[in-house]
């Protein structure tokens, strides 16, 4: 299979089809993402299979749990892009906001959204504790997502404050059983946030290979002002 084939073929069983125009995108974004790979740790995945699956297949993996339209939608902790890129490439009409801490990381995914030339999509450098104090993006967000930044205590004070009330946030997990004891050491968190468990999905993402857990929570009322805490305070004592 070439390389577009191979990534139709991923997607199929999450019943998404990227047109010609998407597929493309993702060969240029796998292409930049494998080059710069060569001067900066963006992924210590890079053959192009195991990106397909292991980064653009998992960031989509969303489409189990919610409908995307024309949210909008802010990535904590994006990395190299994932999962924001990928859901920005195949759902086009959502506003997507990458958020993370190294300025270089943010500088190559303003490269990637220009050479792709993706619309409805901005960075921001900054930690979450910060700017989730922010009335630009404080209680802004219509979902919030999150990829293998933190444990599940520590992510709900990071993320719930970017949601509206009624906004959902999911979190991309790999470990079935450590995400266990994450969801039962967090429901304090859950209380003093204002927000309740909606969907909990388990799954493989290749065959009977590479569990994930998708968790989604929905949010019920405002955030408590006092919350993200300064950092360290969310990762040195969760809530």
């Amino acid at each position: 299979m070439n390389k577009e084939e191979m990534l139709i073929s991923a997607l199929e069983d999450l019943n998404l089809k990227p047109t010609d125009h998407e597929a493309a995108q993702f060969i240029k974004y796998y292409e930049m993402l494998v080059e710069k790979n060569k001067v900066m740790n963006l992924t210590a995945i890079t053959e192009y299979e195991d990106v397909v699956i292991k980064h653009f297949k998992d960031s989509l993996t969303i489409k189990y749990v919610l409908d995307i339209g024309q949210q909008k939608i802010i990535d904590i902790g994006t990395g190299a892009g994932f999962p924001g890129i990928p859901l920005k490439i195949m759902f086009p009409e959502t506003e997507i906001t990458l958020l993370d801490s190294l300025q270089k990381r943010l500088l190559f995914l303003d490269e990637v959204i220009t050479q792709l030339d993706l619309k409805k999509i901005e960075t921001i450098h900054g930690r979450s504790e910060d700017i989730a104090h922010k009335s630009d993006y404080r209680e802004n967000y219509d979902i919030c997502v999150s990829r293998a930044v933190a444990n599940l205590s520590t992510l709900c004070e990071l993320t719930l404050p970017f949601l509206k009330t009624k906004g959902q946030a999911v979190y991309y997990k790999a470990d079935i059983q450590k995400t266990k004891q994450e969801i039962k050491e967090a429901n304090k968190a859950f209380s003093i946030l204002n927000a309740s468990i909606k969907e909990i999905k388990n799954f493989f993402l290749s065959g009977n290979t590479l569990e994930r857990t998708l968790i989604v929570l929905e949010k019920s009322n405002n955030s408590p002002l006092k919350y993200p805490r300064k950092a360290p305070l969310p990762s040195k004592k969760p809530l």
